[in-house]
């Protein structure tokens, strides 16, 4: 009789360890279903060390692939940021971007490799790079200028910093050419407002372009505009001081010979006063600054 108690018993223990072992496992193939799928594909890309997925889009950029390189070079930026790889997946996300011409986005991650490493290596090469692609967003004079300003800007960075560098020649060139498209813009504005006979007006624009722009072309149209504003208003000193200092610098100039005959009309010449403010900013003309 007490053989077959404990057989029983046994017999007993045995279904109900069972019943829980299948009821956990039933337990963990539902946890299992309930889950969303997982691409397997992307666990083994995010965890490629960051030498193989910069070397990877090294390969898909040479083979065409330019928006697998980028992803590449962003996949390095996000699994390990403070590698070296990371830093020059910057730089070729900065160049990947201005080459597409997306150049909100070649100035957005130029701008933050500069934060980053500003004394690397490719430090200069990347500034360039943001002012290559402010430069290709400046539009034509009609409007707005803030882009050959923030070309002037971040080109001068390049000079300054980098002086040495390769980059720096073209670099002045893009300053030189920013500052063109911003005296031209001031000389658009001033001219609207000589033509409206708002000269007090005009005379501020291009005050800015012979105080500001000296270097650019357009300061030879703004001493003449000056000499025609000033004698329009009756203030002859200044605009025989604006004919002076235009025929000092341009003497050869169609703009110094419309001032000069226009002067003459009023029987007045060219007489330089050394207190006028046209007077200081001659010197800063002729030694070639601005």
């Amino acid at each position: 009789m007490e053989f077959a108690n404990t057989a029983a018993l046994n017999k007993k223990v045995r279904f109900v360890l069972v019943s829980v072992a299948l009821a956990v496992a039933g337990a963990g193939l539902t946890a299992c279903n309930s889950d969303p799928d997982i691409d397997i594909t992307k666990i083994k890309a995010n965890t490629d060390p960051a030498d193989k997925l910069y070397a990877q889009g090294l390969a898909n950029l040479n083979a065409g692939n330019v928006g697998e390189a980028k992803a590449k070079f962003a996949a390095i930026d996000k699994q390990d940021p403070f590698s070296e790889e990371a830093r020059k997946a910057l730089v070729m996300s900065t160049f990947l971007n201005y080459r597409n011409g997306q150049f909100d986005e070649a100035i957005t991650a130029g701008n933050r490799y500069m934060k980053l490493y500003p004394e690397s290596k490719d430090a200069a090469y990347v500034q360039y790079l943001v002012g290559l692609a402010f430069y290709k967003k400046i539009p034509d004079v009609t409007q707005d200028q803030r882009y050959a300003a923030e070309t002037m800007k971040a080109m001068q960075a390049v000079v300054d910093n980098y002086p040495t560098s390769e980059y720096a020649d073209d670099a002045r060139a893009k300053v030189r050419m920013a500052k063109d498209q911003l005296a031209g813009k001031e000389m658009q504005v001033g001219r609207y407002y000589q033509e409206r006979k708002e000269y007090i007006a005009a005379v501020s624009r291009y005050r800015n372009v012979v105080e500001s722009y000296q270097s650019t072309n357009q300061t030879q149209e703004a001493l003449a505009r000056l000499v025609e504003c000033y004698y329009a208003m009756g203030v002859t000193s200044e605009a025989q001081t604006a004919a002076a200092v235009l025929g000092a610098n341009y003497p050869d100039s169609q703009w110094y010979a419309d001032s000069y005959k226009l002067l003459q009309s009023g029987g007045l010449e060219p007489r330089e006063n050394s207190g006028s403010w046209i007077s200081r900013a001659a010197k800063k003309l002729v030694l070639g600054e601005g």
